[in-house]
């Protein structure tokens, strides 16, 4: 039975963002639902969960990662301590699952749940899995997965191929552009650039120049660009010099509404970028993090463009005058845009929070059968689709056996192949 859920983990949006998919699918079933999140004060989660009138404790626990080798013996030294305060905030929440979301502070909490003997779940978006979620597999009881090749590291029995999960109202904006996909493309009149929560200096520095060569104005399109906290302000002046009409935050709340208004989208390619533009499907120009580990955006990156859904440009191949080339030659052509967003959309998995709840109220149980929340249906969905309007993923198959998420509907599409792994 599941009554309260502590969810752990963040750091970037890329962790978060997931987990409170999940959490908003869980609660559109269970209404009373309790949640508590664990996080850390550098995360962000302490920005985003408060204003969110989300409970939010704070760990005193710093990352092992890309740390020198005296911050990485203090941040060791801090992990007993971590696992005894999350072992006290367990006590006294009680919750019936335990979900972690990635993040160096999802490791006490996930860890202390184990050791208590609590019900444990983890989320795993990349295709290379990091170091908290490695040193966690043995001690979980599910891994929910992006990437069908990552099993190897839960294991068979544990893992669960679901795809990244993508909050409900990308659910909502999926479905608008299945319905209208012509009316859905005219509505778009913004230029959207993401750098990530953590903010992408390249991005910041040379999208404004680039942009500045389009003539956007004569096109009827303003620019969206989030900045991250650092270089906001800067990049809002060069935008007011460059003479060029936009709007630039350190964050957008309403994502699925930046999406669906984007003629086009200039971002990274983390795994949660991805999972959102292919879940509403959008034309983009990705521009991966060199530095990411195993160059997993790159090969993120070029496997959507080998299918048509993008534009590829390594960080070191960035030159502005070619951007700029580029923005405008897509602009001009609309056919083009619109062929990227349907090759996005049909590798988009939009229902991937609600094929996690499926699993977990089967595993635990606690809630009406999906279709009968509290959320009713706009109008009777066609045969074959759930009541987002959505076709449901397949069976999955892991290792010896099936595991059924969810009803098998087959539909034909074209997979992408991403780190080495389909993503169907």
């Amino acid at each position: 039975m599941i009554e309260r859920i502590m969810v752990a983990g963040g750091g970037t949006g890329g962790h978060l963002f997931p987990g409170l998919a999940v959490i908003e699918e869980m609660r559109r079933r269970i209404p009373t639902l309790g949640v508590r999140f664990v996080g850390t004060a550098r995360g962000i989660e302490a920005r985003i969960l408060p204003g969110r009138g989300e409970s939010l404790d704070l760990l005193k626990v710093t990352p092992l990662k890309g740390q020198g080798l005296g911050d990485r013996f203090a941040s060791l030294a801090r992990i007993p301590g971590a696992v005894m305060q999350a072992s006290s905030l367990i006590r006294s929440f009680q919750p019936d699952l335990v979900l972690g979301v990635g993040g160096y502070a999802s490791g006490p909490v996930l860890l202390a749940a184990s050791l208590s003997g609590r019900s444990t779940a983890l989320l795993e978006q990349n295709a290379h899995v990091g170091m908290t979620n490695r040193l966690l597999s043995r001690f979980v009881d599910r891994a929910y997965i992006t990437f069908d090749h990552t099993a190897e590291v839960f294991g068979q029995t544990k893992s669960r191929l679901t795809g990244n999960p993508v909050r409900r109202e990308f659910v909502e904006h999926a479905r608008r552009a299945l319905a209208d996909p012509e009316g859905f493309e005219s509505r778009a009149r913004t230029i959207l650039v993401l750098g990530g929560s953590q903010g992408a200096r390249k991005l910041n520095e040379d999208v404004p120049r680039a942009l500045a060569k389009v003539g956007l104005p004569g096109r009827g399109l303003r620019v969206v660009h989030q900045t991250g906290e650092s270089m906001r302000d800067e990049v809002e002046k060069t935008y007011q010099n460059l003479g060029i009409d936009a709007q630039v935050v350190t964050f957008i709340d309403e994502m699925a509404r930046a999406y669906s208004n984007a003629a086009l989208v200039m971002a990274r390619a983390g795994a949660t970028t991805l999972a959102e533009l292919c879940a509403i499907g959008r034309p983009s120009i990705l521009v991966p993090f060199p530095f990411a580990a195993n160059d997993h955006q790159a090969k993120n990156a070029a496997a959507l463009e080998e299918q048509g859904a993008s534009v590829c440009i390594p960080e070191s191949e960035l030159d502005v005058d070619a951007l700029g080339t580029l923005v405008a030659a897509l602009l001009d052509d609309p056919a083009k845009r619109q062929a990227m967003s349907l090759a996005a959309r049909r590798h988009g998995r939009p229902d991937a929070a609600a094929t996690i709840v499926d699993d977990m109220i089967g595993w635990l149980g606690g809630a009406q059968p999906r279709g009968e929340g509290s959320v009713p249906s706009v109008s009777a969905p066609p045969v074959g689709t759930n009541q987002s309007g959505l076709v449901p993923a397949p069976m999955l198959r892991l290792g010896e056996g099936h595991v059924a998420l969810r009803q098998a509907i087959p539909r034909r599409r074209r997979p992408v192949v991403v780190d080495g792994a389909v993503w169907e």
